[in-house]
């Protein structure tokens, strides 16, 4: 959060109350870490759009940003990102397959600024579309962010296969919408605060993306 906003305040353009980043800093833990965190424990999310309006018109601080660029700069001096261990080359050989991909996130940021992110970060890979809980406001398991991709992809539920690590969230989520779920259950970034049990439904374990790699060479 700090060094997301010591990069945003670079860009400010109105500031009335001369507010600093430590300012904003405190004020952006005030209204998402415990405002919103009330939110998402009921299964909903509330954008960051949202709430970055919400604090800026609260601090009376302007930006000469739109925003769109405002969730980019802020996100990436907070945490740049990462490509997971086999994620290029599972992605790589899905498209030599002629394997459709797209996303669906439980995340804050919006699907535009995920996918930029997912631009930077595998330059080489073609996703769909990309789907976040902040856009359309309901969080996985809820059906409806499944459902709405399966329209956007115009496929049926059971001509997909849903890949995550939320044994809750991604798998039995997915098989509740009737796609085949795969848990990737994977050491190298673990959430905490994620339950281990195992998904209470059929699915596919890996542990590691050549796994599914592996897999899917033995499908015809």
């Amino acid at each position: 959060i700090r060094r997301g906003n010591r990069e945003l305040m670079k860009y400010v353009t109105k500031n009335p109350c001369n507010c600093s980043w430590e300012t904003m800093a405190k004020g952006t833990e005030l209204i998402f870490e415990r405002h919103v965190q009330a939110v998402r424990a009921q299964g909903y999310d509330i954008s960051v759009a949202v709430g970055s309006r919400v604090l800026c018109e609260l601090l009376g601080v302007e930006f000469s940003l739109t925003p769109l660029e405002m969730e980019t700069v802020f996100w990436n001096a907070a945490s740049a990102g990462a490509v997971m261990p086999g994620a290029g080359e599972m992605l790589v050989y899905l498209q030599q397959r002629g394997i459709r991909f797209a996303v669906i996130s439980d995340l804050l940021w919006s699907g535009q600024a995920l996918s930029a992110r997912l631009q930077r970060l595998l330059p080489e890979s073609r996703f769909e579309f990309a789907l976040t809980s902040g856009d359309y406001f309901v969080r996985k398991p809820n059906r409806i962010l499944f459902e709405i991709a399966l329209r956007k992809a115009n496929l049926s539920a059971g001509e997909v296969w849903f890949c995550g690590d939320n044994p809750q969230a991604d798998v039995e989520g997915a098989a509740k919408a009737g796609m085949f779920p795969i848990w990737y259950d994977n050491d190298t970034e673990r959430d905490i605060t994620v339950s281990s049990d195992p998904p209470q439904c059929e699915h596919l374990h890996i542990r590691e993306w050549g796994e599914l790699i592996n897999v899917l060479d033995r499908l015809p």
